[in-house]
């Protein structure tokens, strides 16, 4: 088999929602954006739905068409883009329910679809998405499910910007009788001035940063498919961006950017062989790496990239990215087996 093996612990989703949810006294609920954060929607809203969670979070309607596919009827499924033009119809026969962000969707939405639950979304200083406080007033929230906000740095806990986009959300939203929301993952870290009424962890059930507690979710094992000997001076792949400076072993391996392993990690990343790290050398093409395994008695049929020696944190800073991008790249040609 020359494609990778995208190995996903199920139980370790369960555990980590689990674990957030202790994080609090409100109800939390689990966003499944970006396909499952590259994991597959329908595979992590059945799991986290026998976790216990009944709220769910999507970026934009086609997702959550996916998503109630998967989890029938009863769970609430929530829309972070609000109600854009076009999409009456996905949100009217799958029981979506937008997050509206201003002024001209609520009129949308009321005109498309009266009597449908709607929830509004507040800008409360992320400058993104949202409400202005100056286009917000409290009875437009009388029928809301959800009055919800986002922390910008969130993941700094002692960053300025938590301290007031929360005064800034109290302000707008003091006195609603309507649930209210404010922490993702890094939120519900911050403690319970962050809580409200209900909390909506991502990127931590996945196992990743801020939630440095996480069990790690994924592995990636990737398949040799040849080695050679380089002498002093000959080079590897693109751009001959490796010279071996002493004999050296270079195995070739199946995977590279079209399979979310970004060019960025070029000559930084780090793969293993059981428990001996083994360099990247060179460039990451399209779908092949060269690593460096002269250091191994023998080279096993694969090296993995991910797993219980690099999170998809540590791969992440290896490439000067973030691990919410390592996860929602991995491609579509791995084999993906549930562990």
């Amino acid at each position: 088999m020359a494609t990778g093996t995208l190995s996903i612990d199920q139980s370790a989703i369960a555990a980590n929602w689990r674990a957030l949810d202790a994080q609090t006294h409100v109800e939390t609920a689990a966003v499944v954006k970006a396909d499952g954060y590259g994991l597959g929607a329908g595979l992590v809203s059945e799991t986290l739905a026998k976790a216990g969670a009944r709220q769910f979070f999507v970026a934009v309607a086609e997702e959550g068409v996916a998503v109630r596919k998967a989890l029938g009827p009863g769970p609430v499924i929530n829309v972070f883009s609000g109600h854009m033009a076009g999409d009456a119809a996905a949100l009217r026969d799958h029981d979506l329910t937008p997050m509206l962000n201003a002024p001209e969707q609520l009129t949308r939405h009321r005109e498309a679809l009266p009597g449908h639950a709607f929830g509004l979304q507040l800008d409360s200083g992320m400058n993104r998405l949202g409400f202005e406080p100056e286009d917000f007033s409290a009875d437009m929230a009388t029928e809301a499910t959800l009055v919800m906000s986002h922390l910008a740095c969130a993941d700094e806990p002692d960053h300025a910007a938590n301290a007031s986009q929360l005064k800034a959300f109290r302000a707008m939203t003091d006195g609603l009788s309507c649930p209210k929301s404010l922490a993702a993952t890094g939120g519900t870290l911050l403690g319970k001035d962050f809580h409200f009424d209900l909390t909506r962890p991502g990127v931590g059930l996945y196992g990743g940063l801020p939630f440095s507690q996480a069990k790690p979710v994924v592995t990636l094992d990737l398949p040799v498919i040849q080695t050679r000997l380089l002498q002093p001076g000959e080079t590897a792949g693109y751009a001959c961006a490796f010279t071996a400076t002493k004999p050296t072993k270079i195995a070739t391996v199946s995977a590279g950017y079209a399979d979310g392993l970004i060019r960025a990690m070029s000559g930084t990343a780090t793969l293993y062989a059981g428990d001996i790290a083994v360099p990247l050398a060179g460039r990451v093409s399209m779908d092949l790496l060269t690593v460096d395994v002269t250091a191994l008695d023998h080279v096993p049929e694969t090296l993995q990239i991910l797993g219980p020696h690099q999170t998809v944190d540590q791969l992440a800073e290896a490439a000067g990215t973030i691990g919410y991008e390592i996860l929602t790249s991995l491609g579509g040609r791995y084999t993906r087996v549930l562990a």
